[in-house]
Parts: C-alpha cells; structure tokens; sequence
C-alpha cells in the first residue's frame, strides 16, 4: 500500500515538474493549482524557484517594454494596443488547438474569469466567432458563444455558425433580428438586413423549419404580421436561390396537407419552375368547385411570377390557347378573392357546446372582384402579347392604363416593358421623346406604391445602359428622358431612394454633369395638380413638388448636390433671388451640417 502511494506521489511531482519546466509557466493560470499538488506530495520550493526562474523568457513584459518604447517613439496609445492585440489575434487564429481549449473546463470545472473578461471587449468576441465558425465542434467555443448571447451581445452572431445548433442562443439571435428588422421600417433597411439574416436562417433545415413555424405563428397576429409574412417570403427565395427545395414546408405551414391534390401541383410545377397544362387544369377544376383550397397556397410569391411571366411576357411557359383561360382565372383568383376564416360552435338545446369546428374550417370567400380582374387578365394579355405594334398600342393607351389601376396587372406590365427596353435595339426605332412603354411606367408609378421600388431598379438599369449604338446626343436625351420618369417616381413619394441614387452618381464622378443639371432643373421646377381640388377661382391646385418642410435625411443627401458649383452654377442668380439659392439658404439656416 505504501509502495502505491509513494508511486503516485511521484507521478505527481513529475508532472508538475514537466509543466513547470515550460516557458514562462509562471505566467499561466493554472500555475496556483500545480503548485499546491506539487507541495502537498512533498515537493521541494528550492525546485520549484530553481524551474520557474531557469524556464522566465518575459515575453508579455517584454512585449509591455516594447510598447512602452513604441509610446515614446510618438505613437498612440491605442494605435499600440490595436497593434499588439491584432498581432495576438492572428497568433491565436493560427494556433488554435480546439482539443487544449476543451481542457480548460475539464481542468478547471468552472468558467474562467479570464474568459468572461475578454467577452467584454468586441475585438475579442470577434475572435471568438471565427473561431467558432472554424471549429463548431469545439465544446469551449460553443459555451464561450453562449456566454456571449447571455451577455447580451446576440445581435453580432447573427453569422455564427454555431449560434444556430444552440436553441436558446438561436431563439435569442432570431427575436433580436426580427425586432431590428421590424423597427426599422423602411424598404431600404429591410434589404439591408435580410440577406444576412437569411443566411443565418438557412444554415441548416431545422433551423430554416423553426424559424419559418415560429413566423407562420407571429404573421397570424394583425399587428405587424404582415411585414412578418413579407420577412418569411424573402427567406424562401434566398433558401430557393442556394437551390435548397422548401416548398414543402412552405405549403405545410399554409395548410397545404389538407388539400394534397392542390399541394402535389403546386409542388410538381415549382420543383421545374414551370407550369404545365395538367397541373394548371386540376388546380382551376379544384377552385372552380363548391368548396376550394385555400387562397393562400396560390399566393407563393415564386409561384405567382411564373403565372405573371406565361401571361405577360415571352419567358415565361408558352400557354397552349385552349387552356389559357385557366391560367387567367387562377392568377386572378390568387389577385383578388378574400377569404375570411371563423369559429363555429354548436349548441344543444341545455347550452351544452356539443361540436366545435377549429378556426380555418369555415370561411367566408369574397369573390366579388374576380370577374373584373379576370377580364383585366385577359385584355392586357392580348394587347401585349399579340404581337401588336407601338401605333396599335397608343390606340389602346385608354384600355391599358384602366385596367394597369389592378395591382397584378400592372405588375405584369412592368415585366413586360422591362422585358421590352431591355432590348439593346428598341431605343434605336423610337421617334417619341417619351416612348409609350415608359409612359406605362408613370402611370404604375402613379397607382401602386408597392411597385416603386421594382420601377426605380429598372429605371437605374436604363439609365446605366451604354447604348453604343446611338448617337452621343440621342444618348443623352435618352438619359434625360429617364431621368424625368425618376423625378415623377420622387413626385409620388419615392424620395429618398431616387435622391441616394442621384448622390451616388454625383459623388461616383462618372455622370455626365449635364444630367444632374437637369434632374436638379427638374426637381425645382416640376410640380403637379391635386386631382379634385381648386381654388377660389375654381383653378386646380397646383404644388412645387419640392418646398419646406424638410426632413434631415434629405437635406443632407441633397444639398451637397446643389451647392456643387458645377451642377447648379449656371442655375443661381447674382442677387440669389431664385429657387436653388433659396433652398440653400433655408437648409443652412435650419439644420446643422456635419462634414
């Protein structure tokens, strides 16, 4: 018995000699615990001095040394603790052992004080998550990324990995997302955040399947629950994008499982992205009927584009005569009938609830606009796809702006004009100043604010086109003539982003000056009629589509652009008595400019 104990007493002592004949061990944290193993199985002191000090480089006071000297030299403080943290950064990236990490806990059975000091500072949360993307299996990082999210700092994993094999981290993140997403309220923001999120999203089916049941949930509520919807589409098409096929959840959550005939269609033409006359005939049997599937499995976004592109433009499935009338009512059936779902409770004659029909059973189908827009279908089909020619089409100008005022007509004619300009010969055959498919655009721009955004992306497209083939000047007017539909889109409430646009060219240098001249000619003496409202002397009003007052976002996007003596030079008067020189003094006078 004596002989053991004093074999593992010596098995002790040289394993605290080994780890105290490392460098610099002194400096470790672990240095408290090996000594009181190596002194509680006899260890000498005068060993334990002699191995410390024989094996002191003085490395970190070494480095301190260093950075005292680089200090006196003239450099920052801080420009010298980024210097020395980044280089540590880069050590640590390419040392990383995940298996010594490991061992941290095992050794120590609690959290390191050290690690909670470092979660913070951002440098080295930064660090921790490409870690944690390099190595997701490493049990130190995934705990250290929950530390993190119970820290508060949720809102920077959004990229991790790792983050998304936690539920309660994962749960953190994506509440954290949506709330940021959803407070900012704005287009732009929403493109801004979604991507990356998106990603998040899709890092693996279970977490793409919780997140989209958890919104399902969320878009049921009337507050909000709509942007959540708009949220859950644009993960569907990212998730389409990175050719992940999740149509099946996508019509699981809709209630497709009930409906599967409707589902195996649906399913059948979006996994080929394209229609067929089969499918398209059981679906229009299935709606036609007493009691339809739900509305809503017609209204996935990437389903509803294959409709608009058979009917509206030459990409999309070439539709056989005899069943075109089916596609039709479909896609105006998804368009314009309202469903209204209720609970249904039965009574006896006690009182006594004796059957309950759970909500979604029953429902109210409005159907009272499908006939219109059917028929708005069908005129604009045959108008744009008929092969008629631009003369034939001005004489039809009444029809198509009439039936443009329906939203899905107009979006199908927005991807016809952009499937039209985009060709590199239509320019060329113009005569008009503007020509009819950019006149369509004003009018969609006049009638459906949700579509200004599609209409700004393709109006930048045109605008960036080279068009080589014409004449500089005709280039130019070209241009001019784009820019025109641009002030009309900021005239109907796209200010800001049309404004950015502008900015960016202007601050890029590679606009003809002349273009921005006019667009700033435009802005200041464009202005428009208020249908429906007169004067005194019974005139239509009429208003500047530019005057205070002005919000601080504007102003600071736009003047920079009048006060380029190039661009508006030519536009101010000596005595500052005209609009240019009035908005820059009234900017200058109410708002604060920051450099």
């Amino acid at each position: 018995m004596d002989s053991n104990i004093e074999d593992e007493a010596a098995l002790i002592k040289s394993s605290c000699i080994t780890e105290m004949s490392s460098k610099d061990y002194i400096m470790e944290p672990s240095i408290f615990s090996c000594l009181k193993r190596y002194f509680q199985v006899g260890g000498m002191p005068e060993k334990v001095v002699e191995l410390l000090s024989e094996n002191y480089s003085a490395v970190a006071q070494t480095i301190n040394l260093l950075a005292e000297w680089l200090i006196m030299c003239g450099l920052a403080p801080t420009e010298v603790q980024d210097l020395v943290e980044d280089h540590l950064k880069d050590l640590l990236l390419k040392h990383f052992d995940p298996k010594k990490a490991d061992t941290i806990f095992t050794d120590e059975g609690e959290t390191p004080s050290w690690l909670e000091s470092m979660i913070a500072h951002q440098k080295w949360r930064q660090l921790f998550y490409k870690l944690a993307e390099e190595y997701p299996d490493c049990l130190m990082l995934n705990f250290t990324i929950k530390l993190i999210s119970d820290a508060g700092y949720q809102a920077e994993i959004t990229n991790v990995s790792t983050a998304c094999t936690q539920l309660e981290v994962f749960s953190r993140v994506l509440r954290t997302c949506l709330a940021t997403i959803l407070e900012s309220g704005t287009e732009e923001a929403l493109k801004r955040n979604i991507p990356e999120f998106a990603k998040m999203v899709c890092h693996a089916e279970h977490t793409y399947l919780y997140t989209q049941v958890v919104m399902a949930i969320l878009a049921q509520n009337k507050n909000g629950g709509t942007v959540i919807r708009r949220i859950s589409q644009e993960i569907e098409k990212y998730a389409k994008q990175k050719g992940h096929d999740v149509t099946h959840i996508t019509l699981a959550l809709d209630g497709a499982t009930s409906h599967p005939r409707a589902q195996q269609c649906i399913m059948s033409m979006l996994s080929k992205s394209q229609l067929n006359p089969g499918d398209v005939t059981i679906l229009h049997k299935l709606y036609t009927s007493d009691d339809p599937p739900p509305v809503n499995l017609l209204r996935l976004p990437l389903f509803l584009e294959l409709f608009v592109d058979s009917l509206f433009t030459s990409k999309g499935t070439k539709i056989n005569p005899d069943h075109k009338h089916k596609y039709i009512f479909l896609l105006a059936y998804a368009a314009s009938v309202t469903e209204q779902r209720y609970r249904v409770e039965v009574y006896n004659k006690e009182t006594t609830l004796t059957h309950h029909y759970p909500q979604g059973d029953r429902r109210n189908i409005n159907c009272d606009e499908l006939q219109q827009t059917s028929q708005a279908i069908d005129k604009v089909h045959h108008l744009v796809c008929g092969g008629k020619g631009q003369l034939e089409l001005m004489s039809e100008i009444g029809t198509l702006y009439h039936c443009i005022r329906y939203p899905v007509v107009a979006t199908g004619v927005l991807k016809w004009v952009e499937q039209i300009v985009s060709d590199s010969t239509y320019f060329e055959k113009q005569m008009d100043h503007t020509p009819l498919h950019l006149l369509l655009l004003d009018e969609i721009v006049s009638c459906h604010v949700l579509l200004h955004q599609e209409v700004l992306k393709l109006l930048i497209n045109l605008f960036e086109l080279a068009f080589s083939d014409l004449d500089t000047l005709v280039q130019l007017e070209l241009k001019k003539t784009v820019l025109d539909r641009m002030v009309h889109l900021m005239s109907r409430g796209c200010v800001m982003p049309v404004i950015s646009y502008i900015r960016e060219c202007t601050d890029k240098e590679d606009t003809d000056v002349s273009l921005i001249r006019h667009f700033v000619t435009e802005v200041f003496d464009c202005n428009i009629s208020i249908v429906g409202l007169t004067s005194v002397d019974h005139q239509p009003i009429v208003l500047d589509i530019i005057c205070p007052p002005y919000t601080s976002d504007f102003v600071h996007m736009f003047l920079p652009i009048i006060e380029n003596e190039s661009i508006t030079g030519s536009l101010r008067n000596e005595d500052g008595n005209d609009a240019v020189s009035d908005f820059i003094v009234h900017c200058k006078t109410n708002f604060i400019m920051v450099t």
